[in-house]
């Protein structure tokens, strides 16, 4: 962060940006050097490249947006070189010949010719490159003074005496998608999660594909894709595991209305796992999501304590009120016990302390305030409910008729 505000003051005209140095974020990134990825595509390169700059100039006031930078850059400064080739004829060189030499010159023989050196005592192999003194290139006079060596035999000639350098502006990077044309716009997150930048991106995007000529789209790419993708699936994963978990209760209580008296006690995990990621700041991340699936999990458990030893009680001929005092009472023990020790051991993960510890600390958060909460409903909501709906004891066969039965 300061160097994103030092450097620019430092060197003004001068654009710089970060790219992700660990694995994990260009797997998330698909290879891309940044999270948000904005593609302008389109058949009129000239268009296309205005529309892109309209694109990043918006993005670049969008709060949190970092590094916003257009990736192919148009008007980067070259030298053209001009071979007069009539007189490289004269003098026994070609083309060919000059642009090795310039390779050469200004990269190395690496690039050319590369020669390895492999150490007899290790056995690891190194590069040997011819490399020009940067005095000898650090101008364009300079430059107009270096060696053409001929690839046949033959003396070598200035390169003044067969060229002339022409000062141009060209394409750094030239990208096409589909056979068009195509302009990258990156950015970073700074200060703000990346679902709240994506969403101001995504609306600048459609409001200005409204005003696209035709031919041309603009498509949001990154790690904007991954996050969506997965929180389409955990979301399903987490209805799919509310319903397999009544299901299964069902089939383990032969009866329709004891996982019904257990499912209250979820929602009030939801509500723990909301209220703890606001009062920390936290954004509902794909790890938040993990963390509520663990939680609801083990609000269940603690549910299914109670409402066993209910039915139990209510089978040696107690009514459904004080079967659901006893139960509160007997499994208050129990339920503190299990909740206590798994907010206990998420709690150094929730403060994300260590290196890397920041992305999984969303996860320790959730399941401590839907852990707290959710016992909470469990030791006083879940019994309230059962002695309201709960009439009669629970019968020993298949109870899968609430009419009849649960009535």
């Amino acid at each position: 962060k300061t160097l994103r505000e030092t450097l620019p003051r430092a060197f003004p005209g001068v654009t710089f940006f970060f790219q992700p140095a660990d694995i994990v974020s260009q797997i998330l990134n698909f290879g891309l050097p940044a999270p948000i990825d904005v593609q302008v595509t389109g058949f009129n390169q000239q268009a296309t490249h205005e529309i892109a700059l309209e694109v990043a100039a918006r993005m670049a006031r969008i709060p949190g947006a970092a590094d916003v930078h257009l990736h192919q850059v148009v008007n980067s400064p070259s030298l053209l070189v001009n071979v007069d080739r009539s007189r490289a004829a004269e003098l026994g060189l070609t083309q060919r010949d000059v642009a090795n030499t310039m390779l050469v010159t200004l990269s190395s023989s690496a690039v050319v010719a590369p020669n390895y050196w492999s150490d007899p005592r290790s056995g690891i192999n190194y590069i040997v490159a011819v490399q020009t003194p940067q005095s000898r290139v650090d101008s364009v006079n300079t430059l107009m003074n270096t060696s053409v060596t001929p690839g046949t035999a033959g003396p070598p000639q200035l390169l003044s005496n067969l060229a002339s350098l022409e000062r141009r502006e060209v394409p750094a990077v030239i990208s096409h998608s589909n056979v068009q044309p195509v302009f990258d716009i990156y950015a970073n997150v700074q200060d703000r999660d990346l679902g709240s930048v994506a969403a101001a991106v995504q609306t600048i995007a459609a409001e200005l594909r409204a005003k696209l000529p035709p031919g041309h789209t603009i498509a949001v790419r990154g790690q904007v894709e991954s996050m969506n993708s997965a929180f389409l699936r955990l979301g399903l994963g987490l209805i799919f595991a509310v319903v397999l978990v009544y299901l299964l209760m069902v089939v383990n209580f032969q009866s329709w209305l004891d996982p019904f008296i257990i499912i209250p006690a979820l929602p009030a995990g939801f509500c723990g796992i909301v209220w703890m990621l606001f009062v920390t700041h936290t954004t509902f991340s794909v790890p938040a999501l993990m963390g509520a699936i663990m939680s609801v999990g083990v609000a269940t458990a603690n549910s299914i304590l109670m409402v066993t030893f209910a039915n139990d009680q209510m089978l040696e001929g107690h009514d459904s009120r004080t079967a659901a005092l006893a139960a509160g009472a007997t499994r208050l023990r129990p339920v503190l016990m299990t909740a206590l020790a798994m907010i206990l051991g998420m709690l150094p993960m929730s403060l994300g302390l260590g290196e890397g510890g920041e992305q999984n600390a969303p996860l320790g958060r959730a399941v401590i305030g839907g852990l707290l909460v959710a016992t909470f409903a469990t030791l006083f909501l879940v019994p309230l409910v059962y002695s309201v709906l709960r009439r009669r004891p629970p019968r020993s066969g298949n109870d899968v008729n609430p009419g009849v039965n649960d009535a």
